[in-house]
């Protein structure tokens, strides 16, 4: 009997486990289902955003192209569309002859098409000399140019731990560059005089450290005008036999608190950072990898209106600063910092990969941003019709149809840039009727048309 009780009992706790196991199983397929469906659902709603921030970004980039493809029956984008969204390659960190960089910045822009970039910011150290003929070249080739810069500047630690440090600062501006662009050039050519003083700095040192260097051969490889940089000091270094390669005259001589460095007459970190957002630009600091304080400088730039860093670099993004960018709600970005240097470990041209909504926030950012110094240029432009006010939206303005068009009066050229740098809803933001009003006694002169203007 004992026997049989026992076996009973033994089925009945088999039962009972089966009974208790079936209910887990049961309890771990209905949660995976829904975490399946929590999955899917995130997926479909990540797919959703990708779908619309690529929408977005297309538009703009096709701005001013023949024809934009439209949007269907149910705010959807056509395959086609969302196909070429997915392609557009954003180069936002670059540089040119007019700097440092080994190409010119038509040379930049036809490789930068070459390597399938849509959108390419030429950003110069302390100039903005290469943005016209940047701006003529993309023509040719299709490509959307934002005119951007490289600001040096020097940050002084302030109750933080740590020594002063360089920091870059890079400025991305609308198409018709500083909306005050008097203030933005007295500041940037400060800084180049300063270059100019540094470099000979570095050529005085090298030479005190028995490497015999002429200042006359670093200006001739700058080239005219230009102000040279320590990439230009060790070209000479390499050219004059001191050292084996250009690496091997930063690692040895020219890196920060070097031997042979020196500072110029940079300008400080966040002073740089409001004149940015003063005169109508997006400020996001430049490789911060490169900083000894990262975090202190970060933490004093937001402060000043930093809007971005760099996070993504050619070899995928790095988590410790996209961390950073999330702790202190900044942009993530990142370019490839291409100078020309040939060498087979310089990012190329194109090579940084900036997910697509990465790149539809930084517009979400820009474009308000843009479009408040493009109406703060035209407002000028109406308040004073004159030559210089016109020259103003000129000088980066890539304006479709400006050149060769029959003009009446200067609030055709009003038009002429809204349609050119502003999508439809941002001309809703602008009182155009007030502008054309104000200009409807301004006659261009069409004889000439880099579009002189004369007042009545």
């Amino acid at each position: 009997m004992g026997d049989g009780y026992s076996l009973r009992q033994g089925s009945n706790s088999i039962n009972n486990i089966n009974n208790s196991t079936n209910g887990y199983v049961a309890n771990t397929t209905t949660k995976k289902k829904k975490s399946k469906k929590k999955s899917s659902g995130k997926k479909k709603k990540m797919a959703v955003e990708q779908i619309f921030a690529a929408k977005s970004v297309s538009e703009w980039v096709l701005l001013d192209s023949p024809s934009v493809p439209s949007v269907d029956d149910f705010g959807g984008v056509p395959k086609s569309h969302t196909r070429f969204a997915d392609k557009v390659v954003f180069e936002l960190h670059c540089h040119s002859t007019c700097s440092d960089g080994f190409l010119s910045p038509s040379a930049v822009v036809e490789r930068a098409h070459g390597n399938g970039v849509k959108v390419l910011a030429l950003t110069d150290h302390d100039t903005m000399a290469g943005i016209p003929e940047a701006l003529e070249a993309a023509r040719k080739f299709g490509i959307r140019i934002i005119p951007g810069v490289e600001i040096s500047t020097i940050f002084y630690p302030r109750g933080e731990s740590g020594t002063e440090e360089p920091v870059h600062i890079l400025a991305y501006y609308s198409s018709c560059g500083p909306s005050r662009f008097e203030e933005m050039e007295k500041c940037l050519a400060n800084i180049r005089d300063g270059r100019f003083l540094r470099a000979k700095n570095m050529v005085s040192k090298l030479n005190n450290l028995k490497m015999p260097l002429k200042w006359e051969h670093v200006a001739k490889i700058a080239g005219n005008g230009v102000a040279p940089g320590r990439l230009h000091v060790a070209r000479a270094m390499v050219e004059a036999g001191h050292v084996e390669n250009l690496k091997q005259a930063f690692n040895r001589y020219l890196y920060d608190g070097g031997p042979a460095y020196s500072t110029g007459s940079e300008a400080l970190a966040e002073e740089a950072v409001q004149l940015i957002c003063q005169t109508g630009g997006v400020a996001t600091l430049a490789h911060p990898w490169a900083l000894k304080n990262p975090v202190a400088v970060i933490r004093r730039l937001k402060a000043a209106g930093l809007h971005g860093i760099e996070v993504y670099r050619s070899d995928g993004k790095l988590a410790a600063f996209s961390e950073l960018a999330d702790t202190y709600d900044l942009l993530k970005l990142g370019g490839s910092d291409y100078h020309g240097k040939r060498r087979h470990d310089e990012s190329d041209l194109g090579s940084v990969n900036l997910p697509v909504l990465a790149l539809h926030e930084f517009l979400q950012v820009a474009r308000p941003i843009w479009c408040n110094a493009i109406k703060d240029v035209l407002q000028c432009f109406a308040e004073e019709p004159s030559d210089a006010s016109l020259e103003r939206i000129a000088r980066f303005g890539k304006i479709k149809n400006l050149k060769g068009a029959s003009l009446s009066c200067c609030k055709d050229v009003i038009d002429m840039c809204l349609s050119s740098w502003l999508t439809n809803e941002e001309r809703q933001t602008i009182d155009v009727e007030t502008l054309r009003l104000k200009l409807s006694c301004a006659v261009v002169n069409q004889s000439a048309l880099e579009v002189p203007v004369t007042s009545i």
